[in-house]
């Protein structure tokens, strides 16, 4: 614990955090993002571009970022596949809590049924239906191997578009990095907030909806 507290007196800046918490710290992020439900909650397309910026900074290796990602998305994908085929239609029928939210699976179901087995590659690209668009594959029994297909070639273009976009900004304009560290720092601290506005949120349906569920029983 001693240590832990001294790890964090000795992060200063987002740099910093990104440099203690490294390659682990980018790839949790990826796979929660694309793998369980929470990950909607997750700065995803954000946090791509940042994690190009830290590279360019010195901070991490580009390529290992580059890879380190793409294997979590991989895998993330995997796992909320064989959850959609493992749990099948009873998550449809799971009630809402904190970080499941029932309406976000059904707008992916949708999505899913427009666009079919693409739904993987584009999903990437579109924030909330990324986290769940896998489980809906797997509750549709979509073939693994053409879901790997799009898992993977989704990945790379999702992953290497937006990182390269935050390294090439980084290296090409390096007079920016103050600026870019507070724009990053202040993004963050955005999100954070937004994060737990939409928690206490969702807390407050929840309870909302019991209170409604427990008057209905009584009358």
């Amino acid at each position: 614990m001693a240590l832990l507290f001294l790890a964090f007196e000795q992060i200063q800046s987002l740099g910093d955090l990104i440099a203690w918490g490294g390659y682990l710290l980018l790839f949790f992020i990826i796979f929660a993002e694309t793998g369980l439900f929470f990950g909607f909650l997750l700065p995803g397309d954000s946090l791509l571009i940042t994690a190009g910026l830290i590279a360019a900074q010195g901070h991490l290796e580009i390529v290992p970022v580059l890879l380190t990602m793409i294997l979590a998305a991989v895998l993330g994908d995997s796992t909320g596949y064989f959850i959609g085929l493992k749990v099948g239609k009873a998550l449809f029928a799971r009630k809402d809590t904190i970080f499941f939210h029932h309406e976000h699976l059904e707008k992916t179901q949708v999505f899913y049924d427009q666009h079919g087995g693409k739904t993987i590659f584009l999903a990437r690209f579109v924030p909330i239906v990324r986290s769940f668009a896998t489980t809906v594959a797997g509750v549709a029994k979509m073939s693994y191997p053409m879901f790997m297909l799009f898992s993977i070639t989704g990945a790379v273009s999702w992953i290497v578009s937006l990182t390269l976009l935050g390294y090439f900004v980084g290296t090409q304009f390096p007079e920016l990095h103050a600026i870019i560290n507070l724009v990053i720092l202040s993004g963050v601290t955005i999100f954070i907030l937004i994060t737990i506005i939409q928690l206490i949120q969702s807390r407050r349906e929840l309870l909302s909806k019991e209170q409604k569920n427990a008057a209905t029983k009584n009358s």
